[in-house]
């Protein structure tokens, strides 16, 4: 009352023009900061601003939580606004003469080491004369006060709490306040302190310095995740850094990847290098990349496979041999397929057809029980929203001959020779008749490959399989089957329809490859880009002699799909293929 009171005793005009002045900054006030909350997110051009984004979208509609005794730190709105700040400080930290990047931190302790040394300490024990060094980024950050402050750090596969204390700090050699404040999330850090546990139990280091090594000057959606699956393939380092289960993927790929080499190793088998251009393309049905060699001046192709050369290797005398390395074909890209991939390829002097499935069961099997301690994993096939379905790796596995199969099913006879005009109008008549998308162009070859795919690949979903025996013109490199016409001594083995090995025995007759190598020419004549080229240097070490020899090629990054939970190739390799991004 007594405030109105005595503003109306000033002037009327004074009175009005305060009025309006205040009443307009108000106004303004209230209009950016409504601004910023419904736009200040909506647009962004580079994915780093929209991967950013996802902290602020998140939020909306979210329920308060209660206020703990540890104050969370406040993000920033505008991611913009926040790489510009600390873009800033760095820059400021220059002009200072301080090297905001410093060339060494002595580590005298990993985070899994100090885990290890250290967990069995007491609650609210300290080690104060134990003096440590340790380093890695900061994922969360939040204080108790000016002289408290929490951080969790993490590094090498490990997490700890780092409790900063007013009274254990150093400041001899910094402020407490000055050098905890510019320490934010996602900074990688390099402390000196003591190990020690908090009274709640909770493993800590109690710094006595702290030292940024090299600071992040983008927000880290830390509160909500990171799920785009976008920003997470093309920023893999970022979904590296807060998806735990994203990390987890890739050890197991590795884990994969040591096992097959040392199960391997421990057969007698060589591993050898082989080169990743080729004059000609050979060994496998795929479109190449071409590069040309400038000083030769010649145009030559990105291995389409690793077949032919060590399979001269096994000419030369060295009968095991394998190579684990990137293969690189021209074709299309969807969730099983990416043009750059992994696979492993090994020859075997003296095996043949039968000693490659058992080895092909013994491996899977064993694998599978070396990470899962079981022979059987759960898999959702149909996508995370579904139910998981079982498979069983437990050897035998069922084999299912391609042509007889395909008989059975079709109720159609596929007379010899398949590649005739008669038995290839029946098959297009039972693509027709199913509806199966025809081939293009439509060859032999495409069309009995189609057919499987449609019929049988999908036999077996909670058990993998072999398909095999496939006709000759399917595959130029395998040996005729000893007991049945016109097919070969091949296999395909298949996990939920999805093929990740392939094998035979290897034709090693120079007169009958050079034969089948010419049947591929034609498929190529009538546009069959995929089909094999002939390798007339290949040809020639099969006339030294080539021993009767089993052949197997993996798929590497299918393998570790399933034994991730995957759908998507993309989620196996660290760097998928992807579209440039629209600027």
């Amino acid at each position: 009352m007594f405030n109105t009171c005595s503003r109306a005793l000033v002037h009327p005009k004074l009175f009005y023009k305060h009025f309006c002045i205040n009443s307009c900054f108000r106004a303004s006030n209230i209009l950016r900061k409504t601004f910023l909350k419904t736009n200040v997110n909506i647009f962004f051009s580079t994915m780093t601003e929209k991967r950013e984004s996802v902290v602020v979208n998140a939020s909306k509609n979210k329920p308060r939580q209660a206020k703990d005794d540890k104050k969370e730190e406040e993000i920033e709105v505008d991611p913009r606004l926040y790489y510009e700040n600390r873009s800033k400080y760095i820059l400021e930290q220059k002009k200072k003469g301080i090297n905001p990047y410093p060339h060494k931190f002595e580590r005298t302790i990993t985070i899994p080491e100090f885990i290890k040394t250290y967990k069995d300490l007491e609650n609210g024990e300290h080690l104060e004369t134990v003096i440590t060094k340790l380093t890695g980024r900061i994922m969360r950050v939040s204080a108790s006060g000016n002289k408290l402050r929490f951080f969790d750090i993490v590094g090498d596969g490990g997490k700890i709490q780092v409790l900063a204390n007013y009274t254990f700090h150093d400041h001899n050699k910094s402020d407490f306040i000055e050098t905890y404040d510019k320490i934010k999330r996602g900074d990688i850090v390099g402390l000196t302190g003591f190990p020690g546990k908090s009274k709640k139990g909770e493993l800590s280091i109690f710094p006595k310095e702290a030292i940024v090594l090299s600071s992040c000057l983008h927000m880290l959606p830390m509160k909500y995740g990171l799920k785009d699956t976008e920003i997470r393939y093309r920023q893999r380092y970022l979904d590296l850094l807060i998806n735990e289960s994203t990390r987890n993927t890739f050890i197991t790929r590795t884990k994969i990847i040591n096992f097959l080499r040392n199960f391997l190793n421990e057969q007698g088998f060589l591993e050898v290098e082989t080169p990743t251009m080729n004059i000609v393309a050979g060994g496998a049905s795929a479109k190449p990349f071409i590069t040309h060699h400038n000083d030769l001046d010649l145009n030559l192709y990105l291995r389409i496979a690793t077949e032919l050369p060590l399979k001269m290797l096994i000419v030369g005398g060295l009968d095991k041999v394998y190579e684990i390395g990137k293969v690189f074909r021209n074709e299309g890209i969807d969730n099983t397929h990416n043009p750059e991939f992994t696979s492993c390829e090994f020859y075997w002097a003296y095996a043949d057809f039968f000693d490659l499935i058992k080895w092909s069961e013994d491996f899977f099997s064993q694998l599978v029980y070396h990470i899962f301690g079981t022979y059987t994993i759960s898999y959702n096939k149909d996508g995370m929203d579904k139910d998981p379905i079982e498979i069983d790796f437990t050897p035998p596995y069922p084999r299912v001959s391609l042509i007889e199969e395909l008989e059975k099913l079709t109720n159609t006879k596929l007379e010899e020779p398949f590649d005739s005009p008669e038995t290839v109008e029946k098959m297009i008549k039972i693509i027709k008749e199913n509806k199966i998308e025809m081939p293009n162009p439509p060859t032999a070859a495409k069309i009995l490959d189609q057919l499987a795919s449609h019929f049988i690949e999908n036999l077996y979903i909670n058990k993998p399989f072999f398909i095999i025996e496939h006709p000759q013109i399917m595959c130029p490199l395998a040996k005729f089957h000893r007991k049945k016409s016109g097919l070969t001594e091949r296999l395909e083995m298949f996990i939920c329809g999805k093929e990740v090995l392939n094998a035979y025995t290897e034709l090693n007759d120079p007169f009958h490859q050079k034969e089948t190598f010419s049947f591929q020419q034609k498929d190529k004549d009538m546009g069959d880009m995929e089909a094999f080229q002939c390798d007339d240097a290949y040809c020639t070490s099969l006339e030294y002699g080539l021993p009767p020899t089993g052949g197997l090629g993996l798929g590497i990054d299918r393998i570790a799909m399933f034994l991730t939970n995957k759908n998507s190739i993309k989620d196996v390799i660290l760097f998928p293929t992807m579209r440039p991004e629209k600027k």
